[in-house]
């Protein structure tokens, strides 16, 4: 994928400074808990149902149609609890097509549970990449042109190969305006694992390279990181040079909050040698214009089902894979129709029972499916509203379904409980329920490949990492990491907060201590858990999530993401604090002791050569 805005080179020969250099980008996998399962059957009547570990039971029911040749209307996809995801059952596996055949065949129930060195040959995650950025920027540090060259490892397959050629140089857009781009991106085949979506997918080895890459412009021109961040700061309700409509924008409130919170100004530059602060930032999508196959139906539906014991079940076919979205559809019929939460159950992921939806990917369902709850909500709340204000005689704008009861807002002598209100709706309008769906706006540039990132709103993020780093052993312990992200509203404040936590966890985790390894015989050097290091509880650093809400109009409440933006600016905050704690600049991940010993000896052979040649001439 080549694409190319504005006139990059004549930004490079006009700029006061060009920053030319390469970075590398490892693999990791996804390391969820709970491998992959999967359970077919096949009935006397000829239906075919499957129960998966799956974050796409709809787009797993199309495709074993499509396979196995069977009628859709045949065909069941049952997504159970799951252990964890990350990205990594984002693809129809092979084992659901062979539970699937051989319960066929054989008439009998079938079970397939991957072993974990299964797992890790499936893999279907990050991609490693190498990366070549040359930016231009002006003395007071306004960034003029950008120029990336990416070389993508995308192991046997495509998986969603496509997508994360676009993504490695669609999203790297935001939040800093720079008016030139461009990006010459190239996925190619190995014989390896294939590559797929993990958390933040395509656009977390890129963020690395240009957050680096910006500190080191920084450092050139004498200015403080966050200064220069600010600088090119994009603002909200504009548009970036490749197309992407930005609505609310909270990354300068995200800046405030993590240089307040770290003490930056009195601590950046100032903490004894080996210890030291490093600042990036970054913007993500909040559900994507693209769905996994071109339709133009919705992209999320939901229907609502009320019982007479004033019992609302909302069906959704979202994928809940421990990011709690199923608890937020019942948190927004609660608030709509004023009824406690405790009175909504939700049945999700089920294909016989549920509307489609198209899966839990490029963090859509908070975003997407909360739309959709909110326009089936209320349109079950006005038939409620309607038959009330018939039964009282008064207007339907006086009114009101809250907190269990329905009121008359000019009459307090006038309320019923919501039971009640339910069953004159039902006398009224026959069996109640409704439904609701949400598809987004047309987005994206009119280019091919402009909708690829197009999303109906982004999430921004800035981290501070401290660090802390041993010169004799190479190790680093990071300290601590301030996390402020802008999630639109924080519809339930904890869920928002360990999504914050979570991703920061895991980006230091790719960074310091995990490798998706394969020999040039495409073999796993240590496919196992005790072999592919993960952090303890031990090894995690204190985590402090600063929501920043910006509220953001196409959201449900105005709520955007919170599952894979705050994972993007950790690891090159990392390298950026490494820097401040030791002078050395880490370009190629991950931060082995090895490699941090490499390089603060490289630095050292530099400096004695300097001081060498100094001599020399004196």
């Amino acid at each position: 994928m080549h694409l190319a805005f504005g006139d990059v080179d004549a930004a490079a020969q006009s700029a006061d400074l060009v920053i030319e250099d390469d970075y590398s980008f490892h693999g990791t996998t996804h390391t969820p808990i709970e491998p992959h399962c999967a359970i077919g059957q096949y009935s006397a009547d000829g239906v075919l149902t499957v129960w998966s570990s799956t974050q796409i039971t709809h787009y797993v029911h199309r495709a074993l149609a499509r396979v196995l040749e069977l009628q859709p209307a045949k065909i069941r996809v049952i997504q159970p609890c799951l252990g964890g995801a990350f990205g990594g059952k984002s693809d129809p596996f092979s084992l659901e097509f062979c539970v699937a055949k051989l319960a066929m065949v054989t008439r009998r129930p079938v079970k397939m549970l991957w072993t974990r060195e299964e797992v890790f040959y499936a893999h279907r995650g990050r991609h490693p990449m190498q990366l070549h950025y040359r930016t231009s920027a002006s003395k007071d540090g306004r960034v003029s042109g950008v120029d990336a060259k990416i070389l993508i490892d995308g192991g046997s397959y495509s998986s969603f190969g496509l997508v994360t050629t676009y993504y490695a140089g669609q999203l790297l857009t935001g939040p800093y305006d720079f008016p030139s781009y461009r990006f010459d991106s190239t996925r190619v085949f190995t014989n390896k694992p294939p590559c797929g979506p993990k958390r933040g997918h395509g656009s977390v080895q890129p963020r690395f390279a240009f957050e680096v890459q910006l500190d080191q412009i920084a450092e050139r021109l004498g200015l403080d990181p966050i200064e220069i961040r600010r600088k090119n700061f994009q603002g909200e309700n504009t548009k970036t040079v490749n197309g992407q409509r930005i609505t609310s924008n909270g990354f300068a409130q995200c800046l405030n909050e993590v240089e307040r919170a770290s003490d930056w100004k009195a601590r950046r530059g100032k903490l004894p040698h080996g210890r030291g602060l490093g600042v990036a930032g970054s913007m993500y999508i909040s559900g994507t214009n693209y769905p996994v196959y071109p339709n133009k139906m919705p992209q999320a539906g939901v229907q609502l089902k009320v019982d007479r014991s004033g019992l609302v079940t909302v069906f959704t076919g979202g994928n809940d894979i421990g990011q709690g979205s199923n608890s937020v559809v019942c948190y927004i019929v609660a608030e709509e129709l004023g009824i406690p939460v405790d009175c909504v159950r939700v049945v999700a992921a089920d294909t016989d029972l549920c509307p489609v939806d198209l899966g839990a990917y490029s963090s859509r369902v908070t975003f997407m499916v909360g739309n959709a709850t909110i326009d089936a909500a209320r349109k079950l709340r006005r038939l409620v509203v309607t038959a009330v204000a018939e039964h009282w005689n008064v207007a339907e704008q006086r009114v009101r379904m809250i907190e269990g009861v329905v009121v008359d807002l000019e009459d307090v002598t006038k309320s019923l409980p919501y039971v009640e209100a339910f069953h004159l709706a039902e006398e009224k309008f026959d069996t109640l329920g409704s439904t609701g769906s949400y598809n987004t706006p047309t987005l994206g540039g009119d280019y091919r490949g402009g909708t690829i990132g197009a999303s109906p709103a982004y999430s921004f993020t800035a981290h501070v990492v401290e660090v802390d780093v041993d010169e004799e052993t190479g190790r680093i312990r990071i300290e601590k990491v301030w996390i402020a992200h802008d999630c639109g509203r924080a519809l339930n404040p904890m869920l928002v907060a360990g999504q914050m936590e979570g991703s920061a966890y895991m980006g230091a985790a790719e960074a310091l201590m995990e490798e998706h390894d394969i020999n040039r015989f495409g073999l796993h050097r240590g496919p196992s858990l005790l072999d592919y290091r993960i952090p303890t509880s031990v090894d995690t650093p204190e985590l402090a999530a600063l929501i920043v809400e910006s509220l953001d109009p196409e959201g449900p409440y105005g709520a955007k993401e919170a599952g894979e933006g705050p994972l993007h600016p950790v690891l090159p905050a990392i390298s950026n604090a490494v820097f401040d704690a030791v002078g050395v600049r880490l370009k190629h991940l991950p931060f082995t002791p090895a490699r941090v010993l490499a390089e603060l000896r490289a630095a050292n052979s530099t400096e004695t050569q300097a001081v060498s040649a100094h001599r020399g001439r004196n």
